[in-house]
């Protein structure tokens, strides 16, 4: 998935945390609500901003970075 026009880095937005549309909605709040249990509809349904493309984007971009990680220390 290209996730480089749903997930932004603006310096001077939420300390440079990679944020969902420039909202200030980071993929890091996505991702603790997924693992704290909230479902999808869970989620959209306190976020109207966000859509389903736009955690599945959350999810790709964390994935990249894990990927990213693992092979530097590979």
């Amino acid at each position: 998935m290209d996730y480089s026009k749903i997930i932004t880095i603006e310096p001077g937005k939420r300390g440079g945390k990679p944020c969902i549309r420039g909202l200030r909605i980071t993929v890091y709040d996505v991702l603790d609500y997924l693992a704290s249990g909230m479902t999808q509809e869970q989620i959209l349904a306190d976020f109207p901003d966000l859509s389903q493309e736009d955690i599945r984007a959350c999810l790709a971009f964390a994935a990249d970075r894990e990927r990213r990680v693992m092979s530097r220390t590979a």
